[in-house]
């Protein structure tokens, strides 16, 4: 008959090695959320940073626009994201940087993404790039802002090109104040003789609650 004694020297063995792996397993989780904390805190600094970049060149973008541009552009800096916004006689544009760390906060992302309504044409909607904390290219990442900005020059001109060669099938919203192409109407309402078009259904509805 086997020795119950080193039976129970086995279990207590078991039991032992499963306490002595969740110790190491928590030391393990504990160290992890120490470095990730780091991280956060090295992310934080970087925003801090590129604030300084992303500020003053949307900051000069707007003065650019005030000189050239009947309505004036507001900048909105936040924490994460800088806001490009104006409602020009075509279109509601709505430009924004932003940075977001990846999962584990060991990359920063950043983020390029331009709203134009209604949408004339093709252009350049979305666009990142990415940098090892450790490892951001101060001035890689500052040429990639500048060429944003100046795809987005590029892309305002062109969509004020077209109004001229469109010129002659454009409409108003009478409640977005905004012009566009008659193919481009979200929707259209016939009232007293006249058509009436807009550039969503949410608009058209307004409209016809004032009737």
């Amino acid at each position: 008959m086997p020795d119950l004694d080193n039976l129970l020297s086995r279990i207590d063995a078991e039991f032992a090695g499963l306490e002595a792996r969740r110790k190491q397993v928590q030391e393990e989780r504990i160290e992890q959320y120490h470095e990730r904390e780091q991280r956060v805190e090295k992310f934080e600094q970087l925003l801090n940073q590129l604030r300084d970049v992303w500020r003053p060149r949307l900051e000069a973008l707007a003065k650019r626009f005030g000189d050239h541009v009947k309505v004036t552009p507001s900048v909105s800096p936040g924490h994460r994201q800088a806001t490009f916004q104006f409602q020009s006689p075509l279109a509601r544009i709505n430009l924004r940087f932003s940075a977001s760390p990846d999962a584990e906060v060991k990359k920063i992302q950043l983020n390029y993404d331009l709203e134009i309504l209604p949408i004339l044409m093709q252009f350049e909607k979305h666009a990142e790039i990415s940098f090892p904390l450790d490892q951001v290219d101060a001035a890689a990442m500052t040429q990639w802002l500048d060429d944003r900005i100046m795809s987005f020059v590029k892309t305002y001109l062109a969509l004020h090109e077209n109004e001229y060669y469109l010129k002659d099938f454009m409409v108003e919203d009478p409640i977005a104040h905004v012009r566009f192409p008659k193919f481009a109407a979200g929707a259209k309402l016939e009232r007293g003789g006249v058509t009436h078009y807009f550039v969503s259904e949410e608009t058209c509805q307004e409209f016809a609650k004032q009737a």
